[in-house]
């Protein structure tokens, strides 16, 4: 059933269907007008349901060549249009377990911006641009999206997966994807990305993070900071910051009222089990699983007890300090990436550097790794088992566009992981192609950059959400391919995320202020 009348205007897009052609889709984006012809059809009758959607990426089509030139084109367009556009992704979408339709020109604008008579308008025009690249194939959507940036002791030791507290230290722990914030503005957290040594001579070590967890955007400070003599005032950072502090500390309570209950339930079963006579061996089991019970909730109580009376003061939080951060910088160099990294030089004293890891993510199930995330022939381990990510290269710019792996469907992919500080341990579909991203603010000029963009891998969540900003994002093999940036939806649950390439911001940014710097090295 078609959404339009005779008398309707060709570009009028029904209520119902603004709503819901992109059910499926996390943030649940509001349509604005779209070039299709195929009839979209309403859910009907007492259980209707709703035909859901997913994003799929875009590798092999003709769109990939021709994208360097035609992007900047149809950004230039839309600002002729006076269209506020957000973002402009290079995506397909499928319906759930079905083959993804064609590729499709998806632009976001500012949510109640643009009217059904104006899209139409301007989809005309992005399609006579993709026409004189010879492109007959790609539709143009508008939808409705905003962007979004994500804002003591020594660190504990690394632990076995069979630790009691392996799911909830991981946030004091110096592995990748600690919560980080500035001590003076700790209302903005993200992630620290990777560890990073000055070279030659020096000792220094840094983490990576991204410049607005530091210094937020509303600090109204964006010029060098480049901290070289002791004498200056240092910039503090804290880990975790306090919103982080205390999720950890509920977690704690969380594990420890779960134990609780076990053991309750354990008791229960021994007390039924009294008096019978062939049920020796099953009360040996139980009573196993008593004690482990037991032990964990001891073993927790004192995690948080060690915590609440080491860890509560900021003060003892410090990890270190900024040591060097350009001003944020979108449309950066030749590629017009986004600029925009901080390097924290660590308190030294902070390291148990005899049990420092350097770049490895936190453990991890294999579970999390989706089907075809490691090319073959490599094994694929148990599903039980716990993994870790060596982050020690870093994927190039060829195979970000041209993916050497294989999805079920036997189509390209980068599949990829991150950890961060909001969403934890997620996996998602990079693109090939990069999105370009506009930016609006109220007492300045708009900023245009291009992005890395990343789709969620299925229905389970997000990709990324504030506060992870500056994780490292990594494919199964523990490669490096980019520092999260931020990410668009139509709410702050974002249905794409944007990174730095980190080819780009490595070889390019970083080592033109720090020549002789690398990767900290992966120890086992």
């Amino acid at each position: 059933m078609d959404t339009t009348s005779s008398s309707s205007p060709p570009y009028s897009v029904s209520k119902l269907e603004a709503r819901f052609y992109y059910a499926g889709l996390l943030s649940s984006p509001v349509l604005v007008y779209r070039t299709s012809t195929t009839p979209w059809k309403p859910p009907t009758g007492p259980e209707a349901y709703r035909e859901l959607k997913e994003l799929k990426p875009v590798f092999n089509h003709g769109i990939v060549h021709v994208w360097g030139d035609l992007g900047p084109k149809v950004c230039d367009y839309l600002d002729s249009e006076q269209i506020t556009w957000t973002s402009v992704d290079v995506v397909r979408f499928a319906k759930v377990g079905e083959t993804p339709g064609p590729v499709v020109l998806w632009i976001g604008v500012v949510p109640q911006s643009l009217s059904g008579e104006d899209a139409h308008t301007a989809a005309v025009g992005c399609l006579q641009l993709l026409e004189s690249s010879q492109l007959t194939d790609v539709e143009v959507e508008f939808r409705e999206s905003i962007l979004i940036r994500s804002v003591g002791p020594k660190l504990l030791k690394y632990v076995s997966s069979t630790n009691p507290t392996t799911s909830v230290c991981g946030l004091i722990t110096p592995a990748l994807g600690l919560p980080l914030a500035a001590r003076a503005t700790s209302y903005a957290e993200g992630t620290g990305a990777l560890y990073i040594s000055e070279g030659r001579d020096s000792e220094k070590v840094y983490i990576l993070t991204t410049r607005h967890v530091v210094f937020p955007p509303n600090s109204g400070f964006n010029e060098l900071y480049n901290r070289k003599w002791t004498s200056q005032p240092r910039r503090e950072v804290i880990l975790p910051g306090p919103k982080a502090f205390q999720t950890m500390l509920k977690s704690t309570m969380v594990k420890i009222g779960e134990h609780k209950i076990m053991v309750d339930y354990y008791n229960q079963q021994l007390q039924d089990l009294q008096g019978g006579g062939d049920e020796e061996q099953e009360e040996e089991v139980i009573q196993g699983k008593l004690k482990e019970a037991e032990a964990t909730i001891e073993a927790l109580n004192h995690f948080h007890d060690k915590a609440t009376k080491y860890w509560s003061e900021e003060s003892l939080r410090v990890l270190g300090h900024v040591a060097y951060s350009p001003p944020i910088t979108v449309g950066a160099g030749a590629k017009r990436y986004t600029e925009d990294w901080a390097l924290i030089e660590l308190d030294c004293n902070k390291i148990d550097w005899d049990n420092f890891k350097g770049n490895v993510a936190q453990r991890f199930r294999c579970t999390t790794l989706p089907h075809g995330c490691t090319p073959t022939p490599r094994p694929t381990p148990p599903s039980n088992t716990r993994l870790t990510a060596s982050c020690r290269f870093i994927i190039g710019e060829d195979e970000l566009r041209h993916p050497q792996m294989l999805d079920a469907d036997n189509e390209p992919c980068l599949l990829v992981i991150k950890s961060g500080c909001a969403t934890g341990v997620t996996t998602g579909r990079a693109t090939g192609i990069m999105s370009c991203v506009r930016e609006y603010f109220e007492n300045g000029p708009h900023q245009t950059s291009m992005e890395w963009a990343i789709l969620p891998y299925d229905k389970s969540g997000a990709f990324s959400a504030p506060g992870d900003s500056g994780a490292t994002i990594f494919d199964g093999q523990g490669r490096i391919g980019g520092i999260l940036t931020g990410g668009t939806g139509l709410t702050e649950t974002t249905d794409v995320t944007y990174a730095t390439p980190f080819y780009w911001l490595f070889d390019e940014r970083i080592k033109a202020h720090f020549p002789n710097a690398y990767l900290y090295p992966v120890r086992a």
